[in-house]
């Protein structure tokens, strides 16, 4: 009895020893679990300060181009065409330097919605200018923009002008031919024009060389080069105009003529052949009051070297089918011009023909000049 006893007795002994390796191999284990939960708690620490310190840069390098900071001192000249779409200026501005990121200015300017205020032109931008400066230095109102020179040669018609300007980015086609035929100016020679059609200034747009900023407000260009025109025309020679009962009119029509047929040496002598004819509409020269110019069948037929097919067209401008002045000017002629229609030569000139020499030979009589052209290789005779 005392021998079970003592057997029995021992187990509780060796209960709490199994208990206590159990309880040391939990322990084991939770510390093991809790070091794999430190190590990931901190490699999910050192995760999400890497990827928050990776932004911070990519924030940074962004913010320094939104913001032009850190940039090298650098001013450049950007000219917007309007065929240019907005990715072509983006990619503009990120070869001359002004941006870094193509992509984040696009975003930008379509976020704000400055997409649209980018104008054609030219403009002096430079790498101060952050975002939001450059979008509003490439507007139509835009104290960036270039100042530039053109020169409007002499004897350019009126569609030839608006071209030029808008080659040069000064304005649109559209928008000066608009303001020429709707806008009342306020200049005595215009008065009696009627609005309506741009060509109602052909002859008034003075030819010179004029500065202009780029784009510029077409309103403002077509009054500077009539301003230019009003100054030209002093009151000295709008008193000789009046005395020789002519109008301004008139004798811009003529000198555009003039303009138009000068080899640079003849305009007074062209001067008097118009207003012989004008003038001896009957006499035994045979022309009845027909300038025939050809000059007003280039001005009709699209600046084409006239052909004897162009003589047919039915055109207020055809010099050959219809007598006396055409209804306004053909071009936009020069001072020299304007002079020689207001003081022609005095001959007794009725035709006119190019030679050889590439200058024009003067004749009193078609057989004449008939007589002379048949001597010319360049009228097909040898």
């Amino acid at each position: 009895m005392a021998q079970e006893q003592r057997r029995t007795g021992d187990q509780p002994e060796r209960r709490s020893r199994a208990s206590g390796r159990s309880r040391t191999t939990q322990n084991r284990g939770g510390r093991k679990k809790g070091r794999a939960a430190t190590s990931f708690a901190l490699l999910y620490v050192v995760f999400v300060i890497g990827i928050s310190a990776l932004l911070a840069c990519i924030g940074w390098v962004a913010a320094n181009d939104v913001l032009a900071l850190n940039k090298e001192q650098k001013t450049v000249t950007v000219t917007i065409s309007s065929e240019d779409s907005f990715d072509d200026v983006a990619d503009m501005l990120k070869e001359n330097g002004l941006i870094e990121y193509k992509f984040l200015f696009n975003l930008f300017a379509a976020f704000t919605g400055s997409k649209d205020e980018v104008v054609p032109g030219t403009f002096t931008l430079n790498t101060n200018m952050d975002y939001r400066a450059l979008l509003t230095g490439m507007s139509a109102n835009s104290s960036s923009k270039a100042t530039i020179s053109v020169t409007i040669p002499e004897g350019y018609t009126i569609d030839q002008i608006f071209t030029l300007l808008e080659e040069r980015n000064v304005a649109s086609v559209e928008d000066l031919q608009d303001m020429a035929a709707n806008h009342d100016y306020a200049f005595s020679f215009l008065q009696d024009i009627e609005l309506g059609d741009y060509h109602r200034l052909e002859g008034y747009l003075f030819p010179d060389t004029y500065e202009f900023t780029t784009p510029e407000n077409p309103l403002y260009v077509i009054n500077k080069m009539l301003v230019q025109f009003d100054a030209k025309l002093t009151d000295e020679m709008r008193q000789e105009i009046l005395n020789s009962g002519r109008s301004i009119h008139e004798v811009l029509t003529v000198a555009s003529m003039i303009e138009k047929e000068t080899d640079g040496s003849d305009r007074e002598t062209i001067a008097s052949v118009i207003y012989n004819r004008l003038n001896n509409p009957n006499a035994s020269a045979g022309t009845n009051g027909y300038l025939q110019i050809d000059a007003t069948l280039a001005y009709i037929n699209g600046g084409n070297v006239p052909t004897d097919a162009d003589r047919s067209i039915d055109s207020p401008y055809n010099t050959y089918l219809y007598p006396g002045l055409p209804p306004g000017p053909i071009a936009n002629p020069g001072m020299e011009s304007i002079q020689a229609a207001m003081n022609p030569a005095d001959t007794s000139y009725y035709y006119y023909a190019l030679g050889d020499d590439n200058t024009h030979h003067f004749f009193r009589t078609y057989s004449e000049m008939q007589s002379f052209m048949a001597s010319q290789e360049r009228y097909g005779n040898s």
